[in-house]
């Protein structure tokens, strides 16, 4: 048997987990971790019009596996670590995915609660059972993947550059180079780093969200509006530049939120879609980099 995994969504967030777990089930498996050209004109033809660009993308990703694999794993995650909720598409995305592509050959996709290990071991573990994987093989590969994902630093945090921004957004929007038409090379060219929200501990954005009426369920709030305070308090950045998808419903609130407490910090917002033209994406970066200066 043949397991293929997209290399879209929430992947970018927990590779290391993944590729861990699925290195240990000593399964065969093939990965779409690459977005492109057809992979973006597959998603958009098997996604529905209303959906944002990285859910095309996936749909992308997942049409190409299926080619050759025999199950495609597709999940469903309901909450992460801290009990965050997500766009709703992500607890329908199995169903979203058989709508586009008339396949149901899914796995891993029952109902996945990241905040409680226990919900989501037994979970995996139904999912390895029903592809012939021992308990003890299993077991192994859980934990050295909650190990691996622990221990592994993720983000970014550049030094060496006259300038330097906080990246918000989503992470799929952030380090897919596709999606994003290879932006962080871009800050480079104009001698900008970029610092990401892992770099931010979760006491300190908690802090940030004290003010709040009351505490904010969304996963991606949580994780621009709170970070992009703290580091334009402790003066870490010259700016922000908050990546978003066009139709994304959570950023539309993310966006004002910051942009009411920031006042005049240099703030860009770049909206992602299907089209692919770089030209007005460069001038508004080159325009951004002169806010700065």
């Amino acid at each position: 048997m043949k397991v293929g995994i997209p290399g879209g969504l929430l992947y970018y967030k927990y590779e290391p987990f993944i590729r861990t777990f699925f290195n240990e089930l000593d399964l065969n498996t093939e990965y779409s971790t690459t977005a492109n050209k057809e992979i973006l004109d597959t998603g958009a033809h098997n996604c529905v019009d209303e959906a944002c660009l990285p859910m095309k993308i996936f749909h992308g990703h997942v049409s190409k596996l299926q080619k050759s694999c025999d199950r495609v794993v597709v999940p469903r995650i309901m909450t992460c670590e801290f009990g965050e909720s997500i766009c709703p598409k992500f607890r329908g995305l199995p169903e979203l995915v058989e709508s586009g592509t008339g396949k149901s050959n899914h796995i891993y996709s029952d109902p996945i609660y990241l905040d409680k290990q226990s919900n989501l071991k037994k979970i995996l573990k139904k999912s390895s059972r029903e592809i012939g994987i021992p308990d003890r093989r299993f077991d192994k590969a859980f934990k050295l993947a909650l190990e691996n994902q622990r221990n592994t630093s993720r983000g970014l945090h550049e030094n060496g550059y006259k300038y330097r921004v906080f990246l918000a957004g989503h992470p799929y929007n952030i380090y897919d180079r596709f999606a994003n038409m290879n932006l962080i090379d871009k800050l480079h060219k104009l001698d900008i780093g970029v610092i990401t929200e892992e770099w931010v501990t979760q006491y300190e954005k908690q802090e940030e969200l004290r003010g709040l009426i009351k505490q904010p369920y969304w996963l991606f709030f949580i994780h621009n509006y709170a970070p992009a305070l703290a580091l334009m308090k402790k003066g870490e950045i010259d700016g922000i530049i908050y990546v978003s998808s066009f139709n994304c419903g959570t950023d539309s609130f993310s966006i004002e939120m910051i942009k009411n407490k920031v006042g005049n910090f240099p703030m860009l917002v770049l909206k992602l879609d299907e089209q692919t033209g770089e030209a007005g994406y460069n001038t508004r970066l080159e325009a951004f980099s002169e806010v700065l200066k």
